[in-house]
């Protein structure tokens, strides 16, 4: 059976209309019953990359995550928002990005991701500890903000759900992996297959273009997108970015590793990407390594640091 990608034309946050939207997309899904049962802890991880921009939608909007914690609350589901912001707490974020009044209307609680961690599942990253709440959730609601980004391109549903290594370890990958981008590309693939989200929900309506992921400009693009299959999702927002699939490192690892449909293969029950396509998305205006170009003592230094205070101590959570 073809993966399904839902995609709908969306321009506000009002959250009257924001849930409306929210229902017809999930709707040729099954809805949010098809994903929730009763009882169910459920992760909402949006993407809180930082609070020092607020206003520029570098982050996914509160009233996203508060309409889909509503629908999780009403399937039966108890939603909780986990994240591992790359500047500040999960909490400072959301505060800095107008979350609390809304999140605390429903009283949806915020974990931190820096508590127990689990070893990922294979070989070549076997090293890479991903946090208890994400494995141990009984669903995961994956909530990305469509970005353009200096490393990867475009970030998207696939690259959100690296907020799931915890604190200072996602730097250290991005040392490790990062001076092979096809390497850090399948890193980040191998890290949402392990995760396993059961539901991404894309923020569109707004997106950020330009030197992203936070150095950019909002812009209006319009789009709201919901999946089961994260891959078959991110493969579906390039095209209507008219990005070139090639150019974005977790697109080619998906792809190889045939994780990702080719655009025929996916099913649309509401509208095609060509029909959602805008000709002008503005990607960074130069390129960064993913390694941050850091000086090898550095990498070394931060190496042995990783080993000592980081691995180490982790290995009775494997």
């Amino acid at each position: 059976m073809n993966s399904a990608v839902s995609l709908l034309r969306a321009t506000s946050y009002d959250l009257s209309e924001l849930r409306a939207a929210l229902e017809t997309l999930l709707e040729p899904l099954g809805g949010m019953s098809a994903v929730v049962k009763l009882g169910d802890h459920v992760l909402l991880k949006p993407n809180l990359l930082t609070g020092a921009r607020p206003g520029k939608e570098c982050v996914t909007r509160p009233e996203i995550v508060y309409c889909v914690a509503k629908m999780v609350q009403e399937a039966g589901g108890k939603p909780f928002l986990g994240d591992s912001p790359a500047f500040g707490s999960a909490q400072g974020v959301a505060k800095a990005s107008g979350y609390l009044p809304l999140i605390e209307s429903i009283e949806l609680p915020i974990v931190e991701f820096k508590g127990n961690r689990y070893e990922t599942v294979g070989e070549e990253f076997n090293h890479l500890l991903l946090c208890k709440e994400a494995i141990e959730a009984d669903v995961v609601i994956n909530l990305p903000k469509v970005k353009s980004h200096m490393q990867l391109t475009v970030t998207m549903g696939v690259k959100n759900l690296f907020g799931c290594v915890p604190g200072k370890m996602k730097a250290w990958w991005h040392m490790e992996a990062g001076k092979d981008q096809s390497r850090f590309g399948t890193m980040l693939v191998e890290t949402a297959r392990t995760i396993d989200p059961d539901l991404t929900i894309v923020d569109g309506i707004i997106g950020h273009e330009g030197n992203g992921p936070s150095g950019g400009e909002p812009r209006e693009l319009g789009v709201l997108g919901a999946s089961r299959d994260v891959f078959a999702l991110d493969r579906s927002i390039v095209d209507i970015l008219k990005v070139a699939p090639a150019t974005v490192p977790t697109i080619v690892a998906s792809q190889r590793l045939g994780l990702c449909s080719t655009i025929d293969e996916i099913e649309f029950p509401h509208l095609h990407p060509n029909d959602l396509q805008i000709a002008d998305w503005r990607l960074p205006d130069k390129m960064m390594p993913i390694d941050f170009g850091a000086p090898r003592v550095l990498k070394s230094t931060f190496k042995h640091l990783y080993i000592r205070f980081i691995k180490e101590p982790m290995t009775a959570y494997r």
